[in-house]
């Protein structure tokens, strides 16, 4: 990093930002209406995960994802029980889209920001400076330098892909068991907020404050439930 660079990192201050209100419904959040406003979550079901990573390769091929980084992974536990009766979990490994970002609040440049139309946090990579104070302040670990950008990348619901053509996200199109739902929070007729309503779910380290847009649906014991 240049000496420009690192007197910019060192004079810089995080930036603040408020945290947002939410309404619970089942225990976990669905999210505040703002009239006009779309806020995009995921929910997955880790009932109907198979582990079979279509999800992960398609978002590589789409978002053109380098080898040796990751924007989703699939994760194995297990196996669980006594033979011949086992069985796997399997999670998401990605962005949680936090509603109160760590990322976005540390980022000295505005590289990193949440987009106030759709709610999703995203990265300019023209921005970034490499500093990885983003990757510092992330609690689930997610955030890398792509090796080619040698910016901070990560999960963006597929932002500047996918949505940008009026479609679902590169692994909720490949998931052949339909465990992943996406859409609109402020939307009460959307797939994910009945999906929500109808599904006791859990988030990760809810208790940071963090408020993730990530939903997931427990998984329990047994295989694929469709």
């Amino acid at each position: 990093m240049d000496k420009s660079k690192r007197q910019f990192l060192q004079g810089s201050g995080a930036v603040i930002a408020g945290i947002s209100l939410y309404v619970l419904t089942n225990g976990e959040v669905a999210g505040e209406q703002q009239k006009g406003a779309v806020k995009y979550a995921m929910l997955h079901d880790e009932n109907k995960c198979i582990g079979c990573n279509a999800c992960a390769d398609n978002c590589r091929k789409v978002n053109q994802v380098p080898e040796g980084v990751a924007r989703l992974e699939i994760i194995r536990t297990g196996p669980f029980g006594e033979y011949p009766n086992q069985y796997y979990h399997f999670t998401r490994k990605s962005c949680e889209q936090c509603e109160d970002s760590p990322c976005v609040h540390v980022c000295p440049t505005g590289a990193a920001f949440k987009d106030e139309k759709t709610g999703i946090v995203s990265v300019n990579s023209w921005k970034c400076v490499g500093c990885q104070y983003c990757i510092a302040a992330c609690p689930y670990h997610i955030r890398f330098i792509n090796p080619v950008t040698k910016a901070a990348d990560k999960c963006d619901f597929c932002r500047e892909t996918q949505l940008k053509q009026g479609k679902q996200p590169a692994c909720v199109e490949a998931c052949p068991t339909k465990a992943l739902v996406f859409g609109d929070l402020n939307d009460p007729n959307s797939e994910i907020v009945k999906a929500l309503e109808e599904n006791p779910v859990y988030r990760n380290k809810r208790d940071l404050g963090t408020h993730p847009k990530l939903f997931r649906i427990q998984a329990k014991q047994g295989g694929i439930n469709v």
